[in-house]
């Protein structure tokens, strides 16, 4: 399973509940078209969003999708037919944002109260580094690694259910979810 995710937030004087509202339906419509491999979005509120300027709060989008092809599907289907005009609500709105396409590494896929974001030390494998996330993931983490260094994020993200004791050198980021479509 891949993620592609996109992070944004509104114009200054935009109201979080238009913003949100206008976010709804973009999702809702899309959800609605039944693109082939996409199995569910996840938009969440986040009290910050570090890598993009000045680090203000704004959503996370979650595109929770089977593989690549699907990637390409959704891309198409964003932007055309019954989609297109909430998509240019939406978009009206945003006053910037950015992606990044995510490997799910280890867990099922969760809706989150803090996501952890961080790299591997350097020195340590990938096979090191996974065995160093498993007692998280055993307690209901999910672990999530970028794909091709797309995006300005950290390499990984792990997802919590609950604020816990974060891995070293781990940037916690609260979030509330705000949409969910799909059983994953």
């Amino acid at each position: 399973m891949i993620a592609y995710v996109f992070w944004h937030v509104p114009h200054a004087g935009v109201a979080a509940r238009d913003y949100e509202l206008a976010h709804r339906e973009f999702h809702e419509v899309l959800w609605r078209s039944r693109v082939a491999g996409l199995l569910g979005v996840r938009v969440h509120r986040l009290e910050s969003i570090p890598w993009l300027p000045a680090a203000q709060p704004g959503y996370e989008d979650w595109h929770l999708l089977e593989d690549s092809a699907a990637l390409d599907r959704l891309n198409d289907a964003a932007v055309t037919r019954a989609r297109q005009l909430p998509h240019n609500r939406i978009a009206a709105l945003a006053a910037g944002g950015t992606a990044g396409l995510y490997g799910l590494r280890a867990g099922k896929p969760i809706d989150p109260a803090v996501a952890y974001w961080l790299s591997k030390p350097t020195g340590v494998s990938y096979p090191d580094f996974d065995l160093a996330m498993k007692p998280f993931v055993d307690g209901g983490c999910c672990l999530w690694g970028r794909r091709m260094t797309l995006g300005p994020t950290p390499e990984f993200c792990l997802q919590a259910p609950a604020d816990s004791v974060p891995p070293p050198a781990a940037v916690a980021i609260r979030t509330e979810t705000v949409l969910r479509l799909g059983p994953h």
